[in-house]
């Protein structure tokens, strides 16, 4: 078993549908903004993970081809909204089980504009049942976004448990603006008041539009690499994954009727306790956080499920401002998924790119000074969930 270090870390600007580039020259990008910021020459890659929704079988052959043709294993990857960080997931087990020494994550998406639909609609749908529960515990309204219906319910059962606001809420999306205004690679990057937040019009209960992530094309690479490695090539190589875990969804998702389970909540704290137990860093010590905020009542259970916070304290954790610079934790300094944007293969290894950044103290504006522990949670309904623990390598 060997420690895994993150060698080179690659991310392009993320834009609207209909004004990227094609999904391979994104990928191609990323890809070698990765290899540059690494210090090596593809040919040193052994094994490659590439992450996709929206894209044929073997698309990341595709986009690697245009960087060259060297026989190595490429696997694609599709687990939903956490796929990018299932591709690192990959690529970080093979590392540290000694079967590859250089190991590139990548990931891509060209989406389109809108709300996430089926691309097989001929066919049983494979969120069949979690949207089997979601009739039983609420029902379904079908003028309104489905997506959102999930987020919007978990957030209104948190409401009944505790009486947190709407306010606190769309709180997180001003937030959210105020950290992509220093994030060059965000797509949205004007700051936001909370009566805009709050006047936008409602997808379901307190979320506004505002309160939603935008559809988005992009990409983000990740070079992994194992210490002999980096010290056979002389890599400067400071951080590494301290601990991680994929987890998927527990039997009591299906058995109970709750909204907040059924959007990953059990999922995000076992993952986030396998990882504080294996790692021996606690919440406390955390000093940075990219979480996947596809809605505000996400990021906002999200709190909680990571123990960043205990349970039924997120609003009061917002209003002290405990999730911004000063708090105790900077949460999504990148703007996060509502304002950098979601494109679904990149998002994972966009967090990567992140939170590698501010454990080299190389983040610019968004830099959390003194940053030692940085952790990473990706979601994706159906579902998955990984955790990431990113900290100095010895």
């Amino acid at each position: 078993m060997s420690n895994v270090r993150v060698a080179g870390v690659g991310m392009i600007p993320f834009t609207k549908p209909g004004q990227s580039e094609d999904w391979d020259v994104m990928a191609e990008k990323a890809i070698r903004l990765a290899l540059t910021d690494a210090g090596i020459s593809y040919d040193q890659v052994q094994q490659a993970y590439a992450g996709f929704m929206y894209a044929d079988s073997t698309a990341g052959q595709s986009a690697l081809y245009r960087i060259g043709s060297t026989g190595i294993p490429v696997i694609n990857v599709n687990n939903n909204c956490s796929t990018g960080s299932s591709a690192l997931y990959l690529a970080r087990q093979m590392v540290e089980l000694g079967a590859a020494d250089c190991v590139l994550a990548f990931g891509f998406e060209q989406m389109m504009p809108g709300a996430l639909g089926s691309s097989f609609p001929d066919r049983k749908p494979v969120m069949g049942k979690p949207f089997a529960k979601l009739l039983e515990i609420q029902g379904y309204d079908d003028t309104k976004m489905a997506i959102a219906q999930f987020f919007g319910g978990a957030g209104r059962e948190y409401q009944e448990r505790y009486g947190a606001s709407d306010e606190a809420f769309a709180m997180i999306s001003v937030k959210a603006r105020r950290h992509a205004a220093n994030n060059p690679l965000a797509v949205f990057q004007d700051p936001l008041t909370l009566e805009e937040v709050m006047a936008a019009p409602q997808l379901f209960n307190m979320i506004t539009r505002l309160q939603a992530c935008p559809p988005t094309c992009g990409a983000a690479a990740a070079l992994l690499v194992s210490p002999k490695f980096a010290a056979k090539h002389g890599l400067n190589a400071p951080v590494e994954i301290v601990a991680q875990a994929l987890t998927t969804d527990f039997q009591k998702t299906w058995d109970e009727k709750s909204m907040i389970s059924l959007v990953g909540y059990d999922m995000a704290k076992a993952g986030a306790d396998q990882v504080y137990e294996a790692s021996g860093v606690s919440p406390d010590d955390v000093d940075v956080v990219e979480l996947h905020d596809c809605f505000t009542p996400n990021e906002f259970l999200t709190y909680e499920s990571l123990s960043l916070t205990p349970e039924g304290t997120a609003e009061r954790y917002i209003l002290d401002e405990q999730n911004t610079y000063g708090g105790k934790h900077v949460i999504n300094p990148s703007g996060g998924l509502l304002s950098k944007g979601h494109p679904i293969g990149a998002t994972g290894l966009a967090q990567c790119y992140e939170l590698t950044n501010q454990i080299r103290g190389t983040a610019g504006k968004t830099q959390v000074d003194g940053a030692r522990f940085a952790l990473q949670h990706n979601l994706g309904l159906g579902g998955a969930c990984v955790i990431t623990l990113y900290g100095k390598s010895a």
